[in-house]
């Protein structure tokens, strides 16, 4: 948190204190999943990209149905954010528990906000401030009945947005635009609820805090997470056609893909199954228009035999992998980043195929697009694998420019003479969608046997042999347009830190944070995990070590999945891992503890 603390206003003697102006806040709301804090922190998140400032969020929520202890953390700024937040510089409490679980999570300092009505906290602690509100009696007062439960997210709301002197006129058109489309009763009690809140008498904590203003206002911004902006890619890029089957966090993008798709004339198909999704994927690049298809770990284990076929069959297809803790279902709401060599190696004989990875919400939508020219341009498999933070976080961001990145898509159905071969073992592959004419009156053949050039089934040894090495080189020649990556610092130092995914903002921040101390830290992220890029054993020489961080396990070697790539590839002693399997987003302290545990063994 930047100077001035955010305890100011709390320290002075009197009520009509001028407010701190914060260069930031980090709010961190603790309750049930039930009582709609996810909601609340939403609108804070987009009344953020609103108001031209930064914004990460980060939640838990329980992977049962009947719900339980839930929480979102609302980073929101005027500079550059990179993470959620070590630790909350403002927390709202709203049952014992909620208060017992986070108030560790609370800095020193920070300002404990809780509802009376449940919580009775240890006010013999000096290390934090504290401010109890009956928000549970104050919104019934405001509501009447029985709706207090899903009316106190809303008193709450009104209260930050009176400590924090938010826009009250752009928070309520976004509670507007929440339930505009519900009855009209639900709206008023919403209002109701909330203006209660902003009117509520909070002494010296009432207007103490203003943020600073971020980005110019001229700038067009979106405030959303990760899934949505995948599927705004998907239709920039010209994805028309997909299947897929329910699994969380992929499900998000595949009710947005089932509504969305037939606006642009497309069709988006709920499969009884894994592999009937992947399948029905399949046969829609078949027929000529390059589709999607998606999942979750475990999803992405069941379709491994038909994307086999895929890439036998060179067809190109957009697999999304939402990863999330397992093995088996795992940890259904939690992070990991476990499932890179099940998409680099998980199929069945040699099996190449594309692996990408966007870096955060707002890369969603690039490395969309970026897929979907790779799989068209060499004829392939692509894997696009995001994971649940980046899939529900909610970021700001500059809006795409869309009239650069829209591709109309067409089905090419013009004559093909008789050079033209489908798998020429020379050149690029080249589909024929079902219909098109062929002058030469022979017709190529589609199938997941090992083929000549026509596709026709052979088991010659020569052939399989020279098939095998050209369905590999396609990868060889995709690493050769693959950009190096950049370094974020100094070109050479002591630590290189290597960050993929999720992983890239807390690492970058954990970087900056040692640079200014005087270390000789710099990062960088990889985007392209399968080919890898050239040029990283050039970058990496330049550092005394690299340190890879991730979300999966170290295993029995020592080595995260990346890590063992990278050392597989590079043959550099000086790669090490900073590996952690908590199913939680990594805090900067914890990557600055791994580089300091690196030095310290080395």
């Amino acid at each position: 948190m930047s100077t001035p603390p955010l305890t100011s206003p709390i320290d002075s003697a009197t009520t009509d204190s001028p407010a701190a102006n914060v260069q930031d806040a980090v709010i961190r709301l603790a309750g049930n999943s039930q009582d709609g804090i996810q909601s609340i922190g939403g609108f804070l998140a987009r009344l953020a990209g609103r108001t031209q400032q930064d914004v990460m969020t980060y939640m838990t929520i329980p992977s049962t149905i009947s719900g339980g202890p839930s929480i979102f953390q609302v980073h929101i700024g005027s500079g550059e954010i990179l993470s959620a937040g070590d630790e909350a510089d403002f927390l709202v409490t709203f049952y014992q528990h909620s208060y017992q679980d986070h108030i560790g999570a609370l800095r020193e300092g920070g300002i404990c906000l809780y509802d009376s009505d449940h919580v009775q906290p240890d006010l013999e602690d000096k290390k934090h401030h504290y401010v109890g509100v009956p928000i549970t009696a104050a919104t019934v007062e405001a509501i009447g009945g029985t709706a207090k439960d899903k009316g106190k997210n809303l008193f709450v709301l009104g209260l930050l947005c009176q400590t924090f002197q938010l826009d009250v006129e752009k928070l309520k058109g976004i509670i507007q635009r929440q339930f505009g489309k519900k009855k009209e009763e639900i709206l008023r009690v919403a209002f109701l609820a909330f203006d209660s809140g902003y009117a509520y008498q909070l002494g010296n904590l009432a207007h103490a805090y203003h943020l600073k203003a971020g980005h110019s206002s001229e700038e067009h911004r979106l405030t959303t997470d990760g899934n949505q902006m995948m599927v705004c890619g998907l239709l920039a890029a010209g994805v028309r056609y997909g299947a897929g089957y329910p699994i969380t966090p992929w499900s998000s993008i595949m009710e947005s893909l089932r509504a969305e798709l037939p606006r642009y004339g497309g069709l988006f198909v709920q499969a009884e199954d894994e592999l009937a999704a992947v399948s029905m994927a399949i046969g829609f690049s078949y027929s000529g228009h390059i589709a999607v298809t998606g999942s979750s770990g475990p999803g992405l284990s069941l379709k491994m035999e038909a994307l086999s076929y895929a890439v036998m069959a060179e067809i190109p297809l957009i697999v999304i992998n939402v990863q999330r803790g397992g093995p088996s279902t795992g940890l259904p709401t939690n992070v990991e980043q476990s499932d890179l060599m099940q998409a680099i190696y998980g199929s069945h004989g040699d099996a190449p195929r594309v692996v990408l990875a966007p870096r955060n919400v707002e890369d969603c939508f690039y490395i969309a697009v970026e897929a979907v020219r790779i799989a068209k341009k060499y004829s392939c498999p692509v894997i696009i694998l995001t994971d649940q933070s980046i899939s529900s976080r909610i970021e700001a961001f500059r809006e795409p420019n869309l009239a650069e990145w829209m591709t109309e898509p067409t089905l090419d159905q013009m004559p093909r003479d008789e050079s033209w071969r489908p798998y020429p073992l020379k050149g690029e592959v080249s589909h024929a969608p079902p219909g098109t004419k062929m002058l030469g009156g022979k017709f190529p053949v589609v199938t997941g046997l090992e083929h000549d050039e026509w596709g026709h089934p052979t088991a010659s040894p020569k052939l399989h042999t020279e098939m095998t090495a050209r369905r590999r080189d396609k990868l060889r020649r995709l690493m050769d347009e693959i950009p190096t990556p950049e370094i974020s610092g100094e070109k050479s130092g002591d630590v290189l830190l290597v960050s993929w995914g999720s992983t890239t903002g807390p690492s970058k921040e954990a970087a900056d944070r040692l640079r200014s101390q005087g270390q000789k830290v710099s990062s960088l992220d990889l985007r392209h995990l399968h080919p890898l890029p050239h040029g990283l054993d050039a970058i990496f020489n330049r550092f005394k070590k690299i340190a890879v961080v991730e979300l999966n396990d170290v295993g029995l070697y020592g080595y995260g999945q990346l890590t063992s790539l990278l050392r597989a590839k590079l043959a550099n002693p000086h790669i090490h891992s900073i590996c952690k399997t908590d199913g939680l987003s990594y805090k900067v302290r914890e990557i600055v503890a791994g580089i300091e545990r690196i030095k310290a063994e080395a």
